[in-house]
This record gives structure tokens, C-alpha cells and sequence, in this order.
């Protein structure tokens, strides 16, 4: 079993387009889902599984963000700023490199959560990462089992069981694919190493990866749930008032 990381990646820097107007004067990760912020609820499960570092990436509303992680006294914050430039998901990683330290780390969006909130799907990552075999090892939440989803999903699972990984495989051409990506995933950052500060996406660190067999996939053993506009947040918050969240 991997040690389970002490440090986290939060990517909270997106415009959130999609869920305007409500981010027109809140960033995304302040949205309220059952009266608290996401970013609330995913802080909150890094602190119980024993993070004691994050580092965060702002660039819309930025002052709000820090504001929050400045009223929050147990975990470490680095703030890794965007506000000049937007850099997406992989561009943010190579300007956050030199804040991450060596170790393994988990990666979390911040408009997705999972319910119920135990036992931690942080857990059973670093349970399942094995760093001779992978270089990540991303979360995969049931498309069947989620709400505020409406792909067609984003990989396919060779291999995987209840309780252990399997080897991903993009969606490609097939209509569908029953997995997407939950939002979470543990990685090795010397893989960043090198990387040119400009925007890209994730999709140029995983091709590599998914070519030589590196990149893999853990089963969410939870409801999951994509915020990602107005309906799925209404959807969302009824959802968690009815189950007790």
C-alpha cells in the first residue's frame, strides 16, 4: 500500500462558464451545494484521510478563494497563481510543479463530490496506487451510478475488480463507455517535470501514459455527483437534502 499522500492539488481556477450566471460574482468551488461551498466538502475529506498540504490554483475571483483558505487553520495552503493566464489542467500542474513536492499526490476538480462521504474513496486510491505499475491512477465513477452527467462516458476498465485497479482505455470511437473520470486521481509529480507553462489540457500527460500502459483506473464505490451547470446543482442539492447530506 502506498503511504497516502500529504499533499493536494485543487483545481479551482476555472471560469465556470457553464454554471453562469451563478458564477458571474462567486468562483465555481464557493457554489453552495446543501448550503456548503463543494470546495467545503472536498477540503473537509482531505483533512480526515490526513492531507496536510494543499496547494490551489486561482485565476476567476481569486480574492474569494483566498479568502476562504484563509479562514481554514487545519491544512497547509499554497496559493499557485493564474491570474495573468488561464492554464487549463496541464499548464497548472507545470506552474505548480515546484509547490508539490516529490511524493505522490492526489488531484481533485472542484465540481464533483461523492456520497456517501465514508468510507473515503481517498483511501482506497493510495490503498490501490502502485507506482511501479502506474504513473496515475485516476478515479472512475459509474455513469449509471451518478448524476449531472450527461456523456457518453469516458474510458473503458480492463481488469478492474471491487476492489482493485484496472488498465484504462479512451472511449475512442464506441458510442458510449460505461466509466468517466470522477474528478480525482493520485500521480506521481516528477511527471510534470520539464512541462512548458502554457495552457493544455490533461489529455497530454495521459496519451503517453495510456501508450505505454501506466495509466489506470479505480472503480468509485459511491454515488457521484457532476456539478457542472444550474440544473445539475439543483439536482444536486435535492439529492444530498433528501439522502442527509
Amino acid at each position: 500500500m502506498t503511504p497516502l499522500p500529504q499533499t493536494a492539488f485543487l483545481l479551482a481556477a476555472g471560469l465556470g462558464k457553464r454554471m453562469r450566471p451563478l458564477t458571474t460574482e462567486t468562483p465555481k468551488p464557493l457554489i453552495k451545494v446543501s448550503g456548503r461551498p463543494i470546495i467545503d466538502r472536498l477540503v473537509d475529506a482531505l483533512v480526515r484521510v490526513g492531507v496536510k498540504r494543499l496547494v490551489v490554483n486561482v485565476h476567476w475571483l481569486p480574492d474569494q478563494v483566498e479568502d476562504y483558505f484563509a479562514g481554514r487553520s487545519d491544512i497547509e495552503v499554497k496559493i499557485s497563481d493564474e491570474r495573468e493566464a488561464l492554464l487549463e489542467t496541464g499548464g497548472a500542474l507545470a506552474k505548480a510543479r515546484p509547490l508539490l513536492g516529490n511524493d505522490p499526490i492526489f488531484i481533485l476538480n472542484t465540481d464533483a463530490m461523492w456520497a456517501p462521504p465514508t468510507p473515503s474513496p481517498l483511501e482506497a486510491l493510495a490503498k490501490a496506487y502502485d507506482p511501479q505499475r502506474m504513473d496515475e491512477l485516476l478515479l472512475l465513477a459509474d455513469t449509471q451510478r451518478a448524476l449531472g452527467f450527461p456523456g457518453a462516458g469516458d474510458f473503458f476498465l480492463d481488469g478492474a475488480s471491487a476492489n482493485g485497479p484496472g488498465a484504462v482505455a479512451r472511449r475512442g470511437e464506441a458510442a458510449s463507455a460505461p466509466w468517466a473520470y470522477a474528478g480525482v486521481r493520485i500521480a506521481n509529480p516528477a511527471k510534470f517535470d520539464g512541462l512548458s507553462i502554457e495552457p493544455f489540457s490533461a489529455n497530454r500527460l495521459w496519451d503517453p501514459m495510456l501508450a505505454a500502459g501506466r495509466l489506470h483506473g479505480l472503480p468509485l464505490d459511491a454515488f457521484w455527483l457532476h456539478i457542472g451547470d444550474p440544473q445539475a446543482l439543483s439536482d444536486a442539492d435535492v439529492w444530498m437534502r433528501c439522502h442527509g447530506h
